[in-house]
């Protein structure tokens, strides 16, 4: 998340500043740089970091103990998983969307934007932002981008049955998979999952920020008829490719994280796997 966190940055002043012109990411990054200086693509970097934590804490704590409850000692099954995982998401979407609605906006604080109707934050830190937050636009103000958050909710489920298709065609040419070809699949499924559901990503992104100067009947807690009123707003000023903007960075940031993490995750298996060895051959 650290070393690619800019591609992070770019994406959502791209998506939450809809007169942003969409350049290319480098491009985005190199004005947020000349504008706001060196460190700005990486400002927001703690409260996202302490967000994450969080929200894997409360998903994969949620997902074990449902999986124990329900799977008791027999074979769990695909679609047990799938079920578990949808259920263990919804827990995570409803604990967690505080945070995530106060990391937006620090994220995005001091930021240059070139919509004006967008109302500058003045936040001292997390705890400063919660407060705010609650003082100013009530506690439900927290939960904003709720709705879209819980149809995000999909996104595994549909990354996971391209991820099984792609295998399947595959294993018919040949025998086993390399680890090569497993993290190729895992982008490609990753790459459909997330071009699926950027919209939502998109307005989800706006829905937490809560800063535009939206009609006052449209600023409820991310109800369907508010996702939908800022899809059309979208579509009607920028055409279909105004909820697209940032997609790039996105696509960059999974596909570089999912190397990234499978590059470390592999030398650290073979670093352990020589270190068990060399164990093994000093007992013998």
């Amino acid at each position: 998340m650290t070393v690619f966190f800019p591609l992070d940055t770019a994406r959502l002043r791209l998506q939450v500043d809809e007169k942003r012109k969409s350049k290319t990411t480098h491009m985005v990054l190199l004005e947020i740089i000349k504008e706001e200086g060196l460190l700005a693509p990486y400002r927001g970097w703690f409260p996202v970091i302490s967000s994450l934590c969080c929200s894997n804490f409360v998903y994969f704590y949620t997902f074990n103990s449902l999986k124990a409850v329900w799977v008791k000692g027999q074979h769990s099954t695909t679609g047990k998983d799938l079920v578990v995982g949808f259920v263990a998401g919804v827990v995570n979407v409803l604990l967690t969307t505080p945070l995530w609605v106060v990391n937006t906006r620090l994220k995005l604080q001091g930021a240059k934007f070139r919509n004006e109707d967008i109302v500058p934050t003045n936040y001292k830190g997390i705890i400063d932002a919660f407060h705010q937050i609650i003082r100013d636009e009530g506690i439900l103000a927290l939960w904003n981008g709720t709705f879209p958050s819980l149809l995000l909710v999909f996104n595994p489920a549909i990354q996971f049955m391209f991820y099984e298709g792609l295998k399947r065609q595959l294993l018919k040419k040949r025998m086993k998979l390399s680890s090569l070809d497993v993290f190729i699949i895992g982008a490609i499924a990753k790459a459909i999952a997330t071009t699926a559901t950027y919209p939502m990503q998109t307005v989800q992104s706006i829905l937490r920020f809560g800063r535009h100067r939206l009609n006052p009947e449209n600023r409820t807690l991310g109800s369907l008829r508010n996702v939908l009123y800022l899809l059309h707003q979208r579509v009607k000023r920028f055409g279909i490719m105004g909820l697209y903007k940032g997609l790039e960075a996105k696509l960059l940031q999974t596909v570089l994280t999912a190397a990234l993490m499978f590059l470390v995750y592999e030398k650290l298996t073979a670093a352990t796997f020589t270190i068990m060895g060399l164990k093994s051959a000093r007992k013998h």
